[in-house]
């Protein structure tokens, strides 16, 4: 977590490199009296010097804030999440919001406190259980599911999170984000997929091909947990049975999903 002055103007969007691909894509809030981003903790080097060296002349100071603890509140079903509403709130020890990519991921919490206290009647789950929920939403989040200077943008449905503006003045990689959008051509996008097989011990390695039965190459494996994951496939190959050749000779086949948060007009 990161503290930034707010004596500067930091973008609320996905940040992206020259050629419109990701570098990362931040969850912010601009209540507090400064700006606080939250980004994958393998990158936190990486990222303080793109943000050093945005800053130019401006008075502007990047602070690790490693005394904040992130928590991801979910709902147990969707049912409960507009029945037992939480009250956004923010504080000198506490941020609680909405998370802002779909209304499935509940809210984030930024806290100095013991994070489960805060929520009523909340229950303690694991990490894993995050995982694979927002993998069956079909949410990438951090280096593994949207791989630096690889993944692209609209691509990887950011435009769907709240995660690339179409009105903001000029950004670095708005060129190519621009263009894609106007011309309605997204050919690939990461979908959401469910394996049905046997899995090596380490599973499905990053990058493996996902290929149609005639042996048509439809994508690539992104990241996943157990039998959900992450694919970067094309659009016109989701609906034709799909399988994924491990390194051990073993045929899985591959589910392409639709998430129900996704805008009609992608289904």
């Amino acid at each position: 977590m990161y503290s930034l002055g707010t004596q500067g103007r930091i973008p609320r969007r996905s940040w992206l490199d020259t050629q419109g691909r990701c570098l990362g894509l931040p969850l912010c809030t601009e209540e507090a009296p400064d700006f606080l981003l939250e980004c994958d903790s393998s990158v936190l080097g990486a990222l303080q010097k793109h943000l050093s060296t945005y800053k130019i002349r401006r008075k502007v100071t990047v602070e690790p804030q490693p005394e904040l603890h992130v928590w991801a509140v979910l709902p147990s079903t969707p049912q409960v999440l507009e029945a037992v509403p939480l009250l956004e709130r923010v504080d000198a020890t506490t941020v609680l919001i909405r998370d802002p990519r779909t209304v499935y991921m509940g809210w984030r919490l930024l806290t100095q406190d013991d994070g489960p206290a805060l929520v009523p009647k909340g229950q303690l789950r694991n990490l894993q259980d995050y995982h694979m929920h927002r993998y069956q939403q079909g949410i990438p989040e951090g280096v593994c599911d949207l791989p630096p200077g690889v993944a692209l943008p609209l691509e990887s449905n950011l435009a769907f999170m709240n995660g690339v503006s179409f009105t903001k003045g000029c950004y670095i990689g708005q060129e190519l984000t621009a263009r894609t959008h106007h011309t309605g051509v997204i050919r690939k996008r990461l979908f959401p997929v469910r394996l049905k097989g046997p899995l090596p011990a380490s599973g499905i390695d990053p990058g493996t091909l996902v290929v149609t039965a005639t042996g048509q190459v439809a994508g690539k494996f992104r990241a996943g947990q157990g039998h959900m994951g992450l694919a970067l496939l094309r659009s016109e190959t989701i609906k034709s049975p799909l399988h994924i050749r491990t390194s051990d000779s073993q045929q899985v086949t591959v589910t392409a999903l639709v998430p129900d948060w996704w805008p009609t007009a992608t289904k």
